[in-house]
């Protein structure tokens, strides 16, 4: 199983810095436990100096990032506030027919809702399912269904799997 792990780096943040990357680790760390053999793809550790990095080499970088999104099996978005780059992955990876986990508090943001497959509160819950062992069934339900879309689709579609979130607002949803 391929795994993409996206996350938040520099966010909405105005000036060239990055947010932290701690949450890198436990994430990585769940995913050697509970599923041994899947290869993770973490694109900052490939590119922890990207902040620096002039328009062509951003272009190729961010290019590169969303191919890999794009074929994973399994995508793992950490985003505990916006994040572009981690919401064009996760259209990528939803639209190509992976698995989407997303851990944020943003439930009614309209990316995250549209393109996770589940949206976890916290890394606790995130553990949680990968101890459940429901993951790779989740992934190969997901490509099944992707399948019998079939190659013209260019809508992911919402899991059956999706917990329900509660409605905003008068009779709509909140962006």
């Amino acid at each position: 199983m391929n795994v993409f792990l996206a996350g938040i780096i520099q966010g909405s943040l105005v000036e060239a810095r990055i947010h932290d990357q701690d949450w890198r680790t436990p994430i990585q760390a769940a995913l050697e436990r509970h599923l041994p053999g899947a290869k993770v793809y973490c694109h900052y550790s490939r590119h922890p100096n990207s902040i620096t990095y002039r328009l062509p080499e951003i272009r190729r970088t961010i290019e590169e990032g969303n191919c890999r999104a794009a074929g994973c099996d399994l995508l793992v978005a950490y985003v505990p506030s916006a994040s572009m780059g981690t919401a064009i992955e996760m259209y990528l990876a939803a639209k190509a027919g992976a698995l989407v986990l997303t851990i944020s508090p943003l439930e009614a943001n309209w990316v995250i809702r549209a393109y996770s497959d589940r949206v976890l509160p916290d890394l606790a819950a995130f553990e949680a399912l990968l101890a459940s062992g429901a993951v790779p069934e989740l992934v190969r339900a997901k490509r099944c269904a992707a399948a019998r879309r079939g190659p013209s689709s260019r809508e992911p579609q919402a899991s059956a799997s999706r917990r329900s979130r509660p409605r905003h607002g008068k009779g709509g949803t909140a962006r």
